[in-house]
């Protein structure tokens, strides 16, 4: 059986929580401590907004308990999307004061030398469908990968997690390409992911968590739940079923458990920690306007046109002003007003901004 491990927390507590979660789930067992280890961190806006991004405490408390552990060679890495700006994103989600805290550099992807892969096992999508040939952050091929995603919905895959955290780590800035295939391409992704690194790990954070038109204009919720895992299926299950979703309903998790690339299937999750088994959340995923226009173009015959031409460039330009310029001023902002009330966004003030 596939072992998630589950800690209830608070904002008083969430960094000795975190260690509590790593060590339940035996991360020791699974990430070796004389090799690289590359922190995958997540970017879903250059804007804060609650549980859309990879929180501080999240990062703090991985890293506090992986220096106390004697964890040395560690990096930490993110990419950009067409309308995300990597360095803007991780000063506004207070990401610099804790790596400088704990000595971690945070290396771009899209500025590291990318090689081309032949995997080993045969893809369904990525090499066929989607790219001519596969290529991937050298940076990545050796080292063992922690990924820190959080729980929220995702209007082209239902919802994110650790899977869907490898979609911004093992593709360049063109990946937005895969979203008609998306979950094939996730379960690429993680066969690549077993062939690469010699560990993989994954810790998500649901003490705020994100409900409705994921990933970015969501309604918070506070989940106060934290969950680490070796199997990257079995963690996103497990989530999935916090959140009020069937596992094996979304197809990403339903393909990778019958590929044999971990563990879906509720009954054979093993969880250790404190009960969940009556945590549902009861999420509903949409679709922002963003999202959808983009689900509805890259099914029609005009997809070539507005996806493959200088014309791709106003649909970048009109996300940026939907979410940044629109969404965010008229919604987000009072949104984020209500949460930094709450204790985790006491919290989050209490963080430097750099």
């Amino acid at each position: 059986m596939s072992l998630v491990a589950a800690v209830k927390t608070t904002p008083a507590t969430v960094l000795e929580d975190y260690r509590r979660l790593m060590q339940l789930a035996r991360y020791r067992q699974h990430l070796p401590r004389d090799g690289r280890l590359v922190l995958k961190l997540n970017l879903s806006w250059s804007l804060y907004y609650p549980a859309c991004s990879t929180e501080p405490w999240q990062l703090e408390g991985v890293l506090r308990t992986l220096r106390d552990d004697g964890y040395r060679d560690i990096t930490a890495v993110e990419n950009r999307t067409v309308v995300t700006n990597l360095i803007k994103g991780a000063r506004l989600n207070k990401w610099f004061s804790v790596l400088k805290k704990y000595d971690v550099e945070l290396v771009p992807l899209y500025e590291t030398k990318w090689v081309e892969y032949r995997p080993r096992h045969d893809l369904r999508v990525l090499d066929k469908k989607v790219f001519d040939r596969v290529e991937i952050p050298e940076i990545l091929v050796g080292a063992s990968v922690l990924h820190l995603p959080t729980i929220k919905t995702h209007g082209h895959s239902i919802m994110t997690g650790a899977m869907k955290n490898a979609f911004g780590g093992l593709l360049k800035v063109a990946r937005h390409h895969c979203h008609k295939y998306i979950h094939e391409v996730l379960v690429d992704l993680l066969t690549i992911q077993k062939e690469i690194h010699p560990g993989l790990f994954a810790v998500t954070d649901g003490t705020v968590c994100g409900d409705g038109a994921g990933p970015r204009t969501m309604v918070p919720r506070i989940g106060n739940i934290i969950l680490a895992s070796s199997d990257i299926v079995a963690i996103d299950a497990v989530a999935s079923m916090i959140m009020g979703f069937d596992p094996m309903s979304i197809p990403k998790i339903r393909i990778a458990h019958e590929m044999g690339l971990g563990c879906g299937d509720p009954a054979r999750i093993e969880t250790a920690g404190d009960d969940i088994s009556a945590l549902n959340l009861c999420f509903q995923c949409r679709k922002s306007p963003v999202i959808f226009f983009d689900r509805l173009f890259r099914s029609s015959f005009i997809e070539p046109l507005m996806f493959r031409t200088w014309f791709f460039n106003l649909c970048i330009a009109g996300s940026a002003v939907y979410h940044d310029y629109l969404w965010y001023p008229l919604i987000g902002r009072r949104r984020v007003k209500e949460f930094s009330r709450s204790e985790w966004g006491r919290l989050f003030a209490k963080y430097d901004r750099d």
